[in-house]
Order: C-alpha cells, then structure tokens, then sequence
C-alpha cells in the first residue's frame, strides 16, 4: 500500500500540491491501519515531502519555460530588454548634460 501510495502521489502534480499536513495525515492513516510502522513513518513523510519539493522545482520550471515561450511569441520586451533601454536613455542624457 506504501508503494501504491507513494506511486498515485508521484504521478502528475499530485505530490507537488499536497501539503506537509496532508502528507502527515496520510502518513498517520497508515500507521493506525498497520501498513507502516511509526519508525517508518518520519522517513516516509521525509520522502513524500522531498519528493513534493523535487515536483513543485520542476512544475515551477515548466511554467517559467512556457511563459518565455509565450511572450517571446508575443514578442513582448523582456527585463534584460528594458534594463538595456534604460542604460542607454541615461547614457545619452549624460551626453546633453
């Protein structure tokens, strides 16, 4: 039952929305059942937070990859663009100072 628990949370965003108390009520669940022992259960919350963690970094990246994607398309200026602008303005305001 870990397994298949551990299997359906990993899959999709799953472990990446759960929350540690969740997790922890999952966890508890399982122990009161007797399909983990307490002395597994802290690793096994570890684990399942870990990979929560390790889930969310790559959601995170996925969305920030597709939003770059998204306004280049859109051909929207990007901060680096804006920051280049305003070094030159200054730049040549100096110039007619």
């Amino acid at each position: 039952m870990k397994d298949l628990i551990k299997k359906g949370l990993s899959l999709g965003l799953g472990l990446a929305v759960v929350s540690k108390e969740q997790i922890e009520k999952l966890v508890e669940e399982l122990v009161r059942k007797g399909e983990v022992s307490s002395a597994e259960s802290k690793d096994l919350i570890d684990e399942l937070l870990e990979k929560g963690e390790a889930g969310q970094k790559q959601l995170n990246a996925r969305i920030h990859e597709q939003l770059e994607k998204v306004f280049k398309e859109l051909n929207v200026p990007s901060k680096a663009d804006f920051e280049r602008l305003e070094k030159r303005i200054q730049e040549l305001e100096n110039k007619l100072s």
